[in-house]
């Protein structure tokens, strides 16, 4: 078993197929997957399902993907400590729904590059259930997702609540609703309307909400920054948990504003989300500290 093997398998794991992987590690890719497979034979264990598709790590590999990540830690310490400037260097992806960008998730990473400048953090825009696959799949090391009342966390993962909101709507500072000290499902409902795409969970929330009467004109968009984007340009009205817009420089600004959905009493929270017992890097863990710390300061804000 060589150091480099264990790299190998990492780099598969954590950019989704050996091409990726290969073009990140400068060398040739079936150079790249023998050294894997060659490793695979002296543990007896499949370490990666190999499709049409791509490779991802299988499940004998994500239950030894740990342990590997111990080892390559271990390493890491010992090149530092000989003076390997080199070493040292890691990283924490993060895959988010975009939840609390401006109030949670910015502030944080502005601090964890202050401590951590030696460790990059790489931010990924994904839907929910992707996100429970990522981390199971260790390609992702912290996810942020929004819940509603009732709402469970598959058995995959474990969840830290950060902040504790409500579903707002969201609208142009100009728009005529602001008038108004909250804005009926009817009234929503005549407007054009931005909704965020299927996967989303306030796609769901705004199908509750309208039942089978939808808006006649709908856009859809990917997370909560093009939305508010998109409405912030006069596209639309949307639907958003509160701590995703108050406090955006959208909203500080005076582009877009908020009003309470009428006769609605939902809740939604953040949470911040891992692999299910994993045992986490340092990285990682500090990154998970600093956004519970962030969380806290700005859940008054977020219209708790």
């Amino acid at each position: 078993m060589r150091i480099e093997q264990l790299e190998y398998v990492a780099a598969v794991t954590q950019h989704g197929s050996l091409r990726r992987a290969s073009e990140q590690l400068h060398i040739s890719q079936p150079a790249l997957s023998e050294a894997i497979t060659k490793l695979e034979r002296e543990l007896g264990v499949t370490l990666l399902d190999r499709r049409r598709s791509g490779a991802k790590i299988s499940r004998e590999g994500q239950e030894l993907l740990h342990s590997m990540s111990d080892v390559l830690e271990a390493v890491d310490r010992l090149r530092l400590a000989a003076g390997d400037r080199s070493a040292g260097i890691s990283s924490v992806r993060v895959g988010t729904v975009h939840a609390g960008t401006s109030t949670v998730l910015l502030p944080a990473l502005r601090r964890f590059g202050d401590e951590h400048p030696r460790t990059s953090v790489e931010v990924r825009t994904m839907v929910q259930e992707d996100i429970y696959l990522a981390l199971t799949e260790g390609t992702i090391d912290v996810g942020l997702v929004n819940l509603l009342d009732g709402d469970d966390l598959p058995p995959t993962v474990d969840g830290t609540a950060l902040l504790h909101g409500r579903p707002i709507v969201a609208l142009p500072a100009a728009h005529r609703l602001t008038s108004r000290d909250e804005v009926t499902v009817e009234e929503l409902r005549e407007e054009p309307f931005v909704g965020m795409r299927s996967g989303y969970l306030m796609h769901r929330f705004a199908h509750r909400v309208f039942g089978r009467d939808l808006p006649h004109h709908w856009h859809a968009t990917d997370g909560a920054e093009m939305g508010k984007m998109m409405v912030g340009e006069g596209l639309g009205l949307t639907l958003l948990p509160d701590y995703s817009v108050v406090g955006d420089p959208r909203e500080t600004g005076g582009h877009i504003t908020v009003r309470p959905l009428a006769g609605d009493r939902s809740r939604v929270t953040m949470v911040a989300v891992q692999r299910h017992n994993a045992r986490t890097t340092a990285g990682t863990r500090s990154l998970l500290g600093l956004l519970a710390e962030t969380a806290a300061r700005a859940q008054p804000s977020a219209g708790s």
